[in-house]
């Protein structure tokens, strides 16, 4: 029994962390610690710790005098919804979450055990960086943590909660993974501080405004998900993962929803405005086409032209990706190709296929989105899109034109079905603008030049602006009742469901990044 005492004496010293002082601390913030955070994410009962009696090495700086059990990280593994997840979180509790040469060594443990056995790593971030004590080995620590996040990409999915700061090489990690939530006014992420910036470059800035949630949900696009506490995002750690496959070998999950296959909307036939400038939302579109109206939009707050996110298509994952004619017309720019780019590639990586909805007057013209790179930034949906192998089902609602219609899984990007509403105009550019080039001439010699013009768009659209056009080359393989969209992409991912597309070999692609 002796040994018995000393075993559950070490776990709770191990589970009492920095010490009930700084888990008091941590309570008074509206934060929860590390072990508490595992709790809310796995399912009960499940978690299973690895290296809990893990101490540092380092001798310097006094840290001979300190060594915690677990060393201000828990790993291990545990079940969310019943399947399989490997995961670590940062107690902020030992020394302040800081890592360190064997801090690394157990996530890197982790990270291999995930890859090994094909399951999702999720990690819990609470840190303030390097221990700084520990001066190499702690970078040392993140390169390997770096590396394996790297080597993961697109095998098994990597989720990242950012539940407090995040700060200097602790940031990239989760950058490089696939999926980063924040919690708003707790989550932090910066590659220096507030205090180094206005050492450095003379600027005041407070911790929100240089990386708090909205920050990098809504501008630099870094944070895919906020949520307004540590439960919430723990909550939709587990809806998010609900649509994933394990890993790249597998099928995604399939639900019984309940919904129809065959279910109808008539209330499609009437979304699109009779006035061509007027917007509509093309959310309720797809909550309209997907199951129970079930879906996770990503990435809500940044570049908001184009939306993304995923649904389920009688029980099946799908990828989402659809111009927003509520914000400039759907238009894509900089921002909206890469946000989209990403997210297709997401799905291509791990077997889910992708529906487009189409709603596009083109790329984003002007000074402003050249200079950003718009040319570099367009080119990598256009990339993303020849690039997947994935089943590709595309749904032109309203207007498609030009660069745009090409870039949103049109059917030269190798989209496999294509479909249009009878509302669907597919051009080069819309009517007004091409008569103005193709009869410039003769409208600004008409006694009636206003007149003259709507007669001359109305004929380009009757011949060019609408789907039939298309449909008798080929381009789009079937106009289609709105109230139907559902029941048509169904059947067409039934008879995609075997789909093998092989293409050259090479090492990688060299994308736009």
């Amino acid at each position: 029994m002796d040994g018995l005492d000393k075993l559950n004496n070490l776990n709770k010293s191990a589970e009492l962390a920095g010490g009930q002082q700084r888990i008091d601390a941590q309570h008074q913030k509206g934060k929860l610690t590390a072990r508490e955070r595992i709790d809310y994410l796995l399912d009960p009962g499940s978690f299973h710790e690895l290296d809990k009696f893990v101490v540092h090495r380092a001798t310097d700086y006094g840290m001979d005098k300190s060594h915690p059990l677990g060393d201000g990280v828990v790993t291990g593994y545990g079940k969310v919804n019943g399947r399989l997840v490997y995961l670590f979180a940062h107690d902020f509790t030992v020394f302040g979450g800081s890592l360190s040469e064997t801090f690394g060594n157990k996530i890197n443990k982790v990270m291999d055990m995930a890859l090994k056995n094909g399951a999702p790593i999720i990690a819990i971030n609470d840190s303030g960086g390097a221990r700084i004590q520990e001066g190499v080995l702690s970078l040392a620590g993140y390169s390997e943590v770096f590396y394996r996040t790297t080597i993961s990409s697109g095998v098994v999915p990597q989720i990242n909660a950012i539940i407090g700061p995040c700060a200097g090489g602790a940031v990239y990690a989760p950058a490089i993974g696939d999926f980063i939530l924040m919690v708003n006014k707790t989550s932090h992420m910066f590659v220096t501080g507030p205090d180094v910036v206005k050492e450095a470059l003379g600027q005041d800035v407070s911790f929100e405004d240089l990386g708090g949630a909205a920050v990098h949900a809504e501008k630099s696009g870094v944070a895919h998900f906020v949520t307004e506490n540590e439960q919430d995002a723990f909550t939709l750690i587990r809806r998010l993962l609900s649509f994933l496959p394990e890993n790249n070998s597998e099928p995604p999950p399939r639900v019984k929803t309940g919904d129809s296959p065959d279910r109808r909307d008539e209330r499609l036939r009437a979304v699109i405005p009779s006035d061509p400038k007027k917007p509509y939302d093309m959310k309720d579109v797809i909550r309209s086409v997907v199951d129970n109206g079930d879906y996770l939009e990503v990435h809500s707050g940044f570049a908001q032209t184009i939306t993304v996110g995923f649904g389920r298509l009688d029980g099946d994952t799908v990828g989402v990706v659809a111009n927003q004619p509520m914000v400039l017309s759907g238009v894509l720019d900089s921002n909206s190709s890469s946000k989209a780019a990403r997210f297709i590639r997401f799905c291509d990586s791990f077997n889910i296929p992708v529906i487009t909805f189409v709603d596009v007057p083109g790329y984003m013209p002007g000074t402003e989105e050249e200079h950003k790179g718009i040319i570099k930034h367009g080119s990598k949906l256009l990339f993303a899109y020849c690039e997947a192998t994935v089943p590709k089902i595309t749904v032109i609602t309203r207007k498609a034109y030009g660069g745009g219609y090409c870039a949103m899984g049109s059917k030269y990007s190798k989209a496999d079905i294509n479909y249009a509403w009878p509302t669907a105009e597919i051009a080069v550019m819309g009517p007004e603008e091409a008569i103005r080039i193709i009869f410039r001439k003769e409208i600004s010699e008409a006694a009636d030049k206003k007149a003259t013009a709507a007669k001359l768009a109305a004929e380009y659209r009757e011949k060019f602006a609408n789907p039939y056009a298309a449909a008798a080359h080929g381009i789009v393989d079937e106009v289609i009742d709105p109230a139907e969209t559902r029941s048509k992409i169904i059947a067409a991912l039934w008879s995609l469901k075997n789909k093998r597309e092989f293409r050259p070999p090479r090492k990688h692609g060299n994308i736009q990044l």
